[in-house]
Order: structure tokens, then C-alpha cells, then sequence
């Protein structure tokens, strides 16, 4: 099964089943942020979240590339500061499993994969590598004590040239 997020195409075929959570043509739990695709597989589920500033301007206009630089440089920002970690990936990731246990849908250990779609951004690579165990203890303590169950076993973050490193299963394109 082929699904896409804006430019990159998946190909979960070889998944035991995936959903799209954040689709836009359901309507979703008010107040609740969810990952992209949550996927089965054997032994774990995996809670995808994808962010991709490195998509084209629509329509390639000067003027459209050029807010959408700024918008890259913004990112990086959030992403420098923790910002990105602490208001958008650990909600999604804390909603998507409320959701799933509110569904029954939780009946194995669950991986976070962050999915940065990070060809036209300047980061320096060391940054994505600490940005892991960041999001990590982020996803286990989010107020003054930690979570007292750890509702995500592990989490990875990856790029487009990473992706096949850790899901060589699932091939990925950019469309």
C-alpha cells in the first residue's frame, strides 16, 4: 500500500496494516494532535510523525521560495531550541497513544519515528543525533516526575537518506 505526506510516497506493503491518523477527511478528537501514520508490524507498532520544510514552493514563484526559506529557517530554530520537541512531537506522540489505548489499538510496544524531511535545511548532523535522546526524555517527562508507564519504548529520528537504514522495508520516494 502506497500512502504519500505532501512529496514522499511510502510504500507500506510489506506492513501487517497501516493508518493514516491526521487525515483531514475525518474528523479527529477535539483538542488531540495526531502522528501522521501509525504502522503494524509483527512485533511493535510505529507512531510516524513527518515534518518536511524541504518541499517545493507551490507553483516555483520567487516569492513563494522565498517565504518558504523563511519558513526553513524558522525550523531550524525550532529545532535548535527544543521548541519543535516540546509543542508539536510530544503532543502528537502523546495523543496518538491516548488515542490508540482510548481504541484498543495498543497491544504492542510502540517506537516514535520523526521523519525529517531535511534536504534544504542547514543543520549541523550532530544536532539530529543528541535531538533523539532529547525527544526521548521529553517523551518520559514531560512535568516535574516522569511518566510512570513509558508508553513509547524507543523513538528514532531520521532523514530521507536516512529512512532505509532503519525501515528498509518501506521504501520511500520524494513525488
Amino acid at each position: 500500500m502506497k500512502l504519500r505526506e505532501g512529496e514522499l510516497e511510502f510504500d507500506f506493503s510489506a506492513a501487517n496494516g497501516v493508518k493514516k491518523l491526521d487525515d483531514p477527511e475525518k474528523p479527529l478528537p477535539h483538542g488531540m494532535a495526531l502522528v501522521d501514520f501509525v504502522i503494524e508490524e509483527d512485533q511493535h507498532l510505529v507512531m510516524l510523525e513527518i515534518k518536511d520544510p524541504s518541499c517545493k514552493a507551490k507553483g516555483g514563484n520567487p516569492a513563494a521560495e522565498a517565504a518558504l526559506e523563511k519558513e526553513r529557517a524558522n525550523f531550524v530554530k525550532k529545532v535548535q531550541n527544543d521548541s519543535l520537541i516540546a509543542q508539536e512531537l510530544t503532543p502528537k506522540a502523546r495523543d496518538s497513544y491516548s488515542y490508540l489505548h482510548l481504541m484498543k489499538s495498543d497491544g504492542k510496544p510502540i517506537i516514535y519515528a520523526f521523519l525529517l524531511g531535511a534536504d534544504k535545511l542547514t543543520l549541523d548532523p550532530a544536532l539530529l543525533l543528541a535531538f533523539k535522546d532529547r525527544l526521548l526524555s521529553r517523551l518520559r517527562q514531560e512535568a516535574d516526575q516522569p511518566w510512570e508507564r513509558h508508553y513509547v519504548t524507543d523513538c528514532v529520528v531520521l532523514t530521507e537518506k536516512t529512512w532505509a537504514l532503519a525501515f528498509p522495508q518501506y521504501p520511500l520516494r520524494r513525488v
